[in-house]
């Protein structure tokens, strides 16, 4: 089974990709930043950027069945590494307490006004 999700946002029509994918009993959440995207706002602030990333992804992970709880695995990108510990509040209050597999790189994002994107993947809960 395979099933695609989409948020609404520009970038997915601009582009051509989905928000998340989801592929039997997994969830691949493409690389999502803090834009609101009804709005199409962003802060300035790298910490409410990740909590506005972590919304979007909860709300992708919801359409197919998960919750972050399910989260298995997150690449955090900071186009300055310099921003990603004023990040860390959020980044716990998402995923403190599912800890998974994290990796954070150092590169450039499509828009000066991002200051950090993230990407998960998740397994389907069973049952």
């Amino acid at each position: 089974m395979r099933k695609l999700i989409s948020q609404g946002s520009p970038f997915e029509t601009k582009i051509g990709y989905s928000r998340a994918v989801v592929d039997g009993d997994w969830v691949f959440v493409a690389g999502t930043t803090g834009f609101d995207y009804a709005t199409m706002d962003i802060s300035d602030d790298p910490c409410e950027q990740a909590r506005q990333c972590f919304h979007n992804i909860a709300w992708a992970l919801n359409q197919a069945g998960a919750s972050l709880d399910d989260v298995v695995r997150v690449h955090y990108i900071v186009p300055d590494p310099a921003d990603f510990e004023a990040t860390w509040p959020a980044l716990k209050e998402a995923l403190g307490d599912v800890r998974p597999a994290a990796t954070m790189f150092s590169a450039g994002l499509a828009d000066p006004r991002m200051k950090i994107e993230i990407e998960v993947t998740a397994r389907l809960p069973h049952g």
